[in-house]
C-alpha cells in the first residue's frame, strides 16, 4: 500500500514540474503577443500627444475630429478648433492621432 502512495507521489511531483513549465510557456506567450504590443502603442500614444503642435489634426477620446489651435503645458490641456467659431478644451491625454487625415494624405 506504502507503495502506491509513493509512485503516486512521484507522479504527483513530475506532474508540478510540467505544470510549472505550462504556466511558464503561456506567460511568455502572453507576454510577446499581447502584453508587449500594448506597451509598445502606449508608448507610441505618448510620444504623439507630447509631440502635439498647433494645426495638427486630431481625435478626442470622445470622437471629436478638430484642430490643435494651442497647448497650455501648465493644465496639460490642448484647445481643438472643431468648427469655424467653435474651440473646446480637452486633456491632452484624451487627444490622438486621427488616422482619417493621414490615410487621407497617402
Amino acid at each position: 500500500m506504502t507503495n502506491f502512495v509513493l509512485a503516486a507521489q512521484a507522479a504527483q511531483n513530475g506532474g508540478g514540474m510540467s505544470m510549472i513549465i505550462m504556466m511558464v510557456a503561456v506567460f511568455a506567450i502572453m507576454w510577446f503577443f499581447m502584453i508587449r504590443p500594448q506597451q509598445k502603442k502606449q508608448k507610441e500614444i505618448q510620444k504623439f500627444q507630447n509631440e502635439l503642435s498647433e494645426g495638427t489634426e486630431v481625435v478626442t477620446g470622445g470622437g471629436i475630429h478638430g484642430t490643435v489651435k494651442s497647448i497650455d503645458l501648465a493644465k496639460n490641456t490642448v484647445d481643438i478648433k472643431i468648427a469655424r467659431d467653435v474651440v473646446v478644451t480637452v486633456e491632452k491625454t484624451s487627444v490622438y492621432k486621427d488616422m482619417a487625415s493621414t490615410q487621407q494624405g497617402k
